[in-house]
């Protein structure tokens, strides 16, 4: 059974910093995208940053400049690093594995970033 673990989040004040990763427990293949969202409490989920298969990079405008996604081919893990953390970055945040057998979605990681 494949499952996607995240890990990272957690309390910062503003303008401080976070690395999320997101690794894969069993066996996966064929992975087109790797992709990290967040959901603020009240909101819809959003999504943040993704990698395709052929390293092209799309960052939401509210990012842009302050994280960086990155991943690990050869262990199937991909990061989020945030830098200048903002208040309104708060949400739990989630990975996302687009690949040829469907999409595969982490429990979840809270980040909270205090004023």
């Amino acid at each position: 059974q494949v499952q996607l673990v995240e890990s990272g989040g957690g309390l910062v004040q503003a303008g401080g910093s976070l690395r999320l990763s997101c690794a894969v427990s069993g066996s996966i293949a064929g992975i087109t995208l790797m992709a990290w969202y967040r959901q603020a409490p009240g909101k819809q989920r959003e999504p943040v940053a993704n990698i395709s298969r052929s390293a092209i990079i799309t960052y939401a405008d509210s990012v842009k400049g302050r994280f960086t996604i990155s991943r690990d081919n050869a262990k199937n893990t991909m990061y989020l690093q945030m830098y200048s953390l903002k208040p309104e970055d708060t949400a739990v945040y989630y990975c996302n594995f687009v690949t040829w057998d469907g999409d595969y979605w982490g429990q979840g990681t809270q980040v909270t970033v205090s004023s």
